[in-house]
């Protein structure tokens, strides 16, 4: 087959690239690993295994020996580097066959991949080591693509990979992986002698080469091959699922409905542990969710382990009227409740059912992706990441789903094979490594005035310590700027008018769309003037109070609208200042306008309290350095009126607070984070960050 010309996969070999990397085989290998994984059609995020055998200078004995080098366990192909990967003696791990003592001793013989490592700044070896390591080829790739799924998982699938490929394809029935499957891939090759690939049923695809270059080309030649193979056949069918049962929603509607229910959403799927949202309504979800089909296809369950560990064995759908209307929360709840229940129901027996003595306890019994027909796709897991993840590893199910249906019949894994491998103890150790949760960890937390200043540090704090970020300023230059020095799944941006309600409406859509809802709203949005009485305009004293005290009103009351929706609690954080409480020449507006945001948060606190919603306050002072409304004509009148050069304020604030320290953004943000994550009994209260300015004291 010409490379460049393929239809279904990405061909993304770069020879200048590959050439710039010589003869370096761990190199081509790890770019091998990065192409693959970048296309989600040949395999999802941490999904399958790469790897390539080198001769190597054993530092023992002097003398060369093959060393095979391989994804580590918990690694993921597209983002593989060096600090990813194991390096195994490859003769030690072909000698464990010695020592095999069968089904029974699968879990022991992960231990002993340890006896086998060449390189000790080696990851700890994967589940896969062996089927890897049994296999004689220089470069190997294991792969769960899309279309070769659909052909594992067909009724019948050994005969169409035989119709497919004839006989230069392997087939090996479903088995866990483990040792053994590393020997039913060498006896699978011993009987099939020249063959380029096999494939696993219900689970992937092995491929190989002598070079980096001819197994990448390999893999996908195969690929390509499968995938034409179920084009013909959607083709010559005609229907896919069974045809449409009902047209999806215009794209508009759709989004308005999900952001409408997701909060809802959230809050039954956090009856046991808070989680973080993600929504979809691709072409893939939009077809499965509206066909004939999908009743029959969603309770079966996936077929891939890479598949169901992530998005456990099925989804929730849920049985909601596509035009119900979502702002009705008690009725739509009335709906919900029930269908939760019963999946956490149908949940708790699938697990006691199949569990073993040995068996790790049950895990969160709440749906990970569901689906709500005509809509779209709501997936929920501990981070955005793990969410995201989730929601695409199940389009992989879903086109493993209609590729299967259109060639022959899709067959999803036993029940009790699920089970096995969902609470395998290799997995449970595996999440038990996980890095411990951070304190702001499965929160949202929306920022106002977040384009620079305060706000971003904020934002930057809330971050550092586990949060999602919803970004959100008057000007979009700042905040794409802002945005850029977040990870990606950390942070998302709204352009946001404080003073305009439906602008306000539309920042939370967006928290609800990529989190889930919120959880924290920060309130920093502001600006300063300061002009004697005289001086100061009656637009200019409109403007200070549409930004502070009505903008905070309008963010408030929306906020409160999700936060009851979820029914999770939630925090509200006023940044107001020290000039609501002292009396200060030349500021009559804006000192007015931060008292009356100081007021409100006692206000909101009283009311909202019943709802653990707290609502709080943290006043700074003389924050100069870093400061966006020091930027401009604020900072010419506070000089004005204390008599002093602009460029001497930072100096004179520090000294007139008891502390003599300036103060910077940072220390707001600290602020904000202890009431947050540190104060959870706190709620009314103000804190103030001046340094220590006594006529500021609040009591």
């Amino acid at each position: 087959m010409p490379t460049k010309k393929f239809k279904h996969v990405d061909y993304l070999w770069d020879s200048e690239k590959a050439e710039s990397l010589g003869n370096d085989q761990q190199a081509l290998f790890l770019y091998r690993s990065n192409i693959l994984g970048s296309d989600l059609r040949i395999t999802n995020y941490g999904g399958g295994n790469t790897s390539c055998k080198t001769l190597e200078t054993d530092p023992l004995t002097n003398e060369e020996v093959e060393v095979m080098w391989i994804k580590g366990s918990g690694g993921d192909i597209g983002t593989l580097t060096k600090a990813g990967i194991a390096g195994l003696y490859t003769q030690r791990l072909r000698d464990l066959k010695k020592v095999y003592g069968g089904l029974g001793d699968e879990d022991r013989m992960v231990g002993l991949f340890n006896h086998c490592i060449f390189d000790l700044d080696s990851r700890a070896p994967s589940i896969d080591t062996p089927l890897h390591g049994l296999l004689p080829f220089k470069h190997i790739d294991h792969l769960h693509p899309d279309a070769l799924i659909a052909i594992a998982a067909a009724k019948d699938g050994e005969k169409i990979v035989k119709e497919i490929w004839g006989s230069t394809m392997g087939w090996v029935p479903w088995q866990r992986p483990g040792f053994d499957l590393g020997l039913q891939l060498e006896k699978c090759l011993e009987e099939n002698p020249g063959i380029r690939g096999i494939v696993l049923g219900s689970h992937g695809l092995f491929t190989w080469g002598d070079t980096s270059y001819e197994c990448y080309k390999n893999s996908l030649e195969v690929i390509e091959m499968a995938s034409d193979y179920i084009e013909t056949k959607i083709k010559e069918n005609g229907l896919v699922f069974g045809g449409q049962k009902l047209p999806p929603l215009p794209e508009e509607e759709r989004l308005k409905k999900a952001a409408q229910l997701m909060p809802l959403l959230r809050g039954l799927c956090s009856s046991e542990n808070r989680m973080i949202g993600h929504f979809t309504d691709n072409k893939t979800v939009l077809e499965f969710s509206t066909s004939h089909d999908l009743k029959r296809l969603a309770p079966m369950g996936t077929s891939c382990p890479d598949h169901f560990l992530r998005t456990k064995i099925q989804p929730l759908v849920l049985a909601l009227d596509i035009h119900c209307d979502i702002s009705k929360t008690d009725d739509v709840l009335k709906q919900l409740e029930p269908a939760f229940k019963d999946y956490r129901e149908e949940y708790k027996k699938y697990y006691y059912s199949c569990r073993q003595s040995h068996s790790p306890a049950m895990r969160d019994s709440n749906p990970v992706i569901i689906i709500y027909p005509g809509i779209g796709m709501f997936s929920f897991a501990k981070n955005k990441q793990t969410a995201r993840v989730a929601s695409e590893f199940y389009v992989n199910a879903i086109n493993v789903m209609r590729g299967a249906e259109a060639i022959s019949q899709y067959t999803a894994l036993p029940r009790q094979e699920a089970f096995n491998i969902e609470y395998w103890l290799l997995e449970e150790a595996k999440l038990q490594r996980m890095p411990k949760e951070k304190t702001l960890s499965r929160k949202v937390a929306l920022i106002t005035g977040a384009g620079g200043g305060i706000g971003k540090a904020i934002a930057d704090k809330l971050a550092k310590e586990g949060a999602n970020i919803v970004l959100t300023d008057i000007a979009e230059d700042r905040l794409k700027e802002a945005h850029k020095t977040f990870s990606k799944d950390v942070a998302t941006y709204a352009v946001c008018d404080v003073t305009n309600s439906i602008s306000v409406e539309n920042a939370y859509k967006k928290a609800c769309l990529e989190f889930g809802g919120i959880d924290i709203v920060v309130h920093s949005a502001g600006l300063a003037i300061s002009k004697p009485l005289e001086e100061t305009t009656e637009k200019e004293w409109e403007l200070l109070q549409n930004v502070l005290v009505q903008g905070q009103f309008e963010l408030a009351k929306q906020a409160v609208g999700i936060l009851r929706k979820q029914d999770l609690g939630g925090d509200f954080i006023s940044i107001a200042s020290k000039n609501g409480l002292v009396s200060g020449p030349n500021n009559v507006g804006y000192g007015t306008a931060k008292a009356a945001q100081q007021h409100m948060t006692r206000l909101l606190a009283a009311e909202l309290g019943a709802d653990a919603i707290r609502v709080n306050t943290v006043n700074p002072d003389g924050v100069i350095i870093g400061s966006k409304i020091w930027e401009g004509d604020w900072a010419k009148g506070r000089a004005k009126a204390y008599g002093i050069k602009v460029e001497e304020l930072p100096s004179f604030y520090a000294k007139r607070n008891l502390l003599n320290q300036i103060i910077y953004p940072s220390d707001i943000a600290n602020g904000v984070y202890a009431l947050v994550a540190l104060l959870d009994k706190s709620t009314g209260n103000t804190l103030n960050v001046d340094g220590g300015i006594p006529n500021a004291f609040v009591r």
